[in-house]
């Protein structure tokens, strides 16, 4: 039931997936993902700008021809960092999610999941956060890039909504829309205030506005 009711999403977020397998990997493909690991990892500490092949060819130890000869450009690099982001937040938040009974227990999974997420996040960065400073009026493949994997997961939250509205968990007039820039919003003010200002209780205090938010739109 819970793979039918997300299948447009599911299919959508899917879309995005990446092979992270190391079982049959050759050893170019091996090299390939650790330059990847690396560089996600500079990528969330510096933002996508920050990315270098300069950089990362100092931090895997090799020569710069030696990353380019599995990167295109740098920007194919960046593209590539992106996609690794997104397949893991994919696994870590989507998936388990949506094997919970479609309605309000799925809509508090994505939240839960996506909170634990950020909570990681606040000390090695976010790069659809930063992303979206770096990339906000720089049109190109990242930002494209980075506005349909945002979408994709505005779109699974939406639909979540829209099932809860459907089974009958949240108001028949809920405003589904309405409801998913709220749960935005408490996602950003946390990565705010936990990661920027530091300030304790960041984390409680989201989840408690989710709650709030839950009873605001509840039968």
């Amino acid at each position: 039931m819970a793979q039918n009711a997300c299948a447009t999403a599911k299919f959508t977020l899917g879309s995005f997936l990446i092979n992270t397998s190391t079982k049959f990997m050759r050893k170019g493909e091996l090299t390939r993902a650790a330059i990847l690991d690396v560089a996600l990892d500079l990528a969330s500490r510096d933002g996508l700008e920050g990315l270098t092949i300069g950089l990362l060819a100092d931090k895997m130890n090799m020569s710069k021809s030696g990353v380019f000869a599995h990167f295109g450009s740098r920007e194919d690099l960046q593209l590539e960092v992106l996609k690794l982001y997104h397949h893991r937040f994919e696994q870590e938040v989507f998936f388990p999610s949506v094997k919970e009974p479609r309605g309000i227990a799925r809509l508090r999974a994505m939240y839960a999941r996506w909170v634990k997420r950020v909570s990681v996040e606040v000390a090695s960065g976010c790069i659809y956060i930063s992303g979206a400073v770096e990339y906000d009026d720089r049109p190109g493949p990242i930002r494209e890039e980075l506005m349909a994997m945002v979408g994709a997961w505005q779109a699974a939250l939406l639909r979540c909504v829209q099932q809860c509205i459907e089974v009958g968990d949240l108001k028949a007039d809920s405003d589904a829309r309405q409801m998913v820039y709220e749960m935005y919003g408490l996602i950003l003010a946390l990565h705010h205030d936990a990661r920027f200002l530091r300030i304790p209780g960041s984390l409680e205090r989201a989840g408690n506005g989710f709650e709030r938010l839950i009873v605001s739109y509840k039968n």
